[in-house]
């Protein structure tokens, strides 16, 4: 696949791809957007930047941490945004997704609120048609893999 000709974080004309346009492009708002920024993209992948998990009001947080299997949502998030971006870059009007499947999933440590570097959700699209797609994930910091799984998506009506 080939990359977009563009700067990896912005949409062709520019657009930067940071949390403020994330929000307004997935159904996640406020503090349940956990992503901050796209680093890359192309037509089959992406790579965001998350600094949520160090937040002691972070809304996945229970019995004061973070667990592991949470970055399954952080993931999920640069899955959806990654579909915006696609409907953005094609024309067409972002559909709705449910995640309904996590297989293989691979957790590599107890939680993520500890780590002090940045979380990178990155996600690579392996098959999908016009009503579901399959993603395969990773949740890294510093290099270090956290996680990793597939992720299966189905997809609703048309969002607004």
């Amino acid at each position: 696949m080939s990359l977009i000709a563009t700067p990896f974080n912005r949409l062709p004309g520019g657009t930067r791809l940071d949390r403020k346009w994330i929000e307004g492009h997935i159904p996640h708002k406020g503090r349940m957007c956990l992503l901050e920024e796209v680093l890359s993209w192309d037509t089959g992948r992406i790579r965001c930047r998350a600094t949520s998990h160090r937040m002691a009001d972070n809304p996945l947080r229970a019995h004061g941490r973070l667990g592991a299997a949470c970055g399954v949502e952080y993931a999920a998030q640069a899955m959806a945004v990654h579909g915006a971006i696609m409907a953005q870059t094609t024309g067409a009007t972002a559909r709705a997704g449910l995640l309904t499947s996590v297989r293989n999933l691979v957790l590599l440590v107890n939680r993520l609120d500890d780590l002090e570097t940045d979380l990178i959700a990155s996600a690579e699209r392996i098959a999908g048609d016009e009503g579901s797609t399959l993603y395969e994930f990773t949740v890294s910091s510093a290099g270090r893999e956290l996680l990793s799984g597939r992720a299966g998506i189905v997809f609703g009506a048309q969002r607004p």
